[in-house]
């Protein structure tokens, strides 16, 4: 009997990989190079944290995953879904940044043997934030939270490093604080492929949780990566490049010109939040949950300008 009940139980387990590795959707955006896009939308227990785009890129002889999704739940199914594809060794997981929607699927991968790969600051971020992240995301995600373990980088990039895959070298590039204070991109050197992580939102309005000014130089300093595509964090699986960053640069250039303007003529914070950047409200979703945020740690970076 009880043989019977790890039988089923097992098959049962495995209907239910397979099942999530069906519908979760890997595209092949150049040989051997893999994405996945996540929703439009804020993490919920309904989408499983499925809001950011993840890829993974396959080598002659491992492959290298980049970001792992919102929750357990979507890594195991992104995992089962790029096993389908390769049976090659998972080598390295890289972090793109330290946000919930990235890296909270790490937990899947740490059975492969894989080395977790982050920016210089990741593991001071993950420290200091993770534990805020796993109780706040609590009340929207519920349960999902509980499967959640924080798998911090055991190899750290300061400034670049490339990665081998067999016969197939990605670049890892660490960022000044932009986006975050720990952003990191990949470039597939063979296809031409760049994930841009959180430095680059498509449709999706930007978020800035480091700094309007480095976000705005590191847009500028994108622009010279020799690449013929991007993977963004946010926004359409694949778009061309540099062609892409362009309605980002639009909206940080109107927010802080706007935020300048006001900080010049002696507005309160509460006077420029209302007003600075709105009208960048047409062009971007989830402008709403956003921009507010965005305008205040502008405003708040701006005011101690020098004159």
């Amino acid at each position: 009997m009880l043989q019977r009940t790890i039988r089923q139980l097992a098959i049962a387990f495995f209907c239910l990989v397979t099942s999530a590795a069906n519908s979760f959707e890997l595209t092949e955006i150049a040989p051997g190079v893999f994405v996945h896009q996540g929703q439009m939308a804020l993490m919920t227990r309904d989408n499983a944290g499925d809001i950011a785009n993840l890829g993974a890129i396959v080598g002659e002889e491992a492959i290298a995953v980049i970001d792992t999704g919102g929750s357990r739940a979507e890594g195991e199914a992104f995992l089962a879904a790029l096993q389908q594809r390769s049976t090659k060794p998972i080598r390295y997981v890289v972090d793109t940044h330290v946000h919930p929607d990235h890296i909270f699927g790490n937990i899947a991968f740490k059975g492969t043997g894989a080395v977790f790969v982050g920016h210089k600051n990741l593991p001071r971020a993950m420290a200091t934030r993770g534990p805020h992240y796993l109780s706040s995301f609590r009340e929207t995600m519920g349960d999902l939270v509980d499967d959640v373990i924080l798998v911090p980088p055991s190899l750290t990039v300061e400034r670049e490093t490339i990665l081998d895959l067999g016969g197939r070298q990605i670049v890892l590039k660490a960022w000044r604080t932009a986006h975050s204070d720990a952003d990191l991109t990949v470039l597939d050197r063979r296809s031409g492929t760049l994930f841009a992580g959180d430095l680059l939102f498509l449709r999706h309005v930007p978020i800035i949780d480091g700094s309007l000014l480095g976000f705005l130089a590191v847009v500028d300093e994108l622009r010279a990566i020799e690449a013929v595509r991007v993977v963004p964090g946010h926004g359409p699986a694949v778009a061309p490049w540099p062609q892409a960053l362009d309605a980002q640069k639009a909206y940080l250039d109107h927010l802080t010109r706007d935020l300048r303007a006001d900080v010049a003529r002696g507005a309160t914070l509460a006077e420029s939040v209302k007003t600075a950047g709105r009208g960048e409200r047409p062009a971007w979703l989830l402008f709403d949950d956003y921009h507010a945020r965005n305008a205040t740690a502008g405003f708040a970076e701006l005011e101690w300008e020098a004159p």
